[in-house]
């Protein structure tokens, strides 16, 4: 799980705002409780201190990105290192999208099972997060990875390895990047 950046468009702190009683990265943690994954690995940067608590008590493991204000590309690397040496794949996720939840990961690892080198969520036919990487494609990966793209340029250099799941039925990709993103969240989940 992503979660290193300053969210300057927030103004700052934005994964310890509220939301529904929660902080947003609770509410992101909470979602992806039931993943089937071996382990889940949150990197951190800007707020480090103070969502080191939050994601403790989750029983994640915490990596740190003391680079996070390089871009997301910086993460994504810091989180495939973190990974255990026989980890299969890694799914990617970042903690401003707390309806992911464990249904579209579930998807995407049914998508690797049957033979998918790289996965990825769609909503609407457009592609989205969650996205996974199997091992295989990790140096290729980190090769290509640069700036605040995240994978979408590799994504999109690489259509022939790519397996689109839809997640719409499971899942909802909306993100939090701003205050007012936050209230519309929050008025829609009442």
């Amino acid at each position: 799980m992503l979660a290193a950046g300053a969210g300057s468009r927030f103004g700052g702190g934005k994964l310890l705002a509220p939301l529904g009683g929660r902080t947003l990265i609770e509410a992101t943690l909470l979602g992806l409780r039931e993943a089937p994954v071996d382990e889940t690995i949150v990197v951190v940067g800007n707020d480090a201190e103070g969502l080191r608590g939050f994601c403790e008590s989750y029983g994640v493991r915490i990596a740190e990105n003391p680079d996070w204000a390089e871009g997301m590309a910086i993460s994504v690397k810091k989180g495939l290192a973190a990974c255990s040496p026989d980890a299969r794949a890694a799914v990617v996720v970042l903690a401003d999208q707390p309806l992911i939840g464990a249904k579209a990961i579930e998807r995407l690892a049914v998508a690797y099972e049957e033979g998918a080198s790289v996965a990825v969520a769609t909503y609407g036919g457009e592609r989205r997060n969650p996205a996974l990487f199997t091992r295989g494609v990790w140096t290729m990966l980190e090769e290509e990875l640069s700036g605040d793209e995240g994978a979408r340029g590799f994504l999109k250099g690489h259509p022939e390895m790519v397996t689109e799941v839809p997640c719409d039925d499971v899942a909802d990709p909306t993100d939090v990047d701003t205050v007012e993103d936050l209230r519309r969240l929050e008025a829609r989940l009442g």
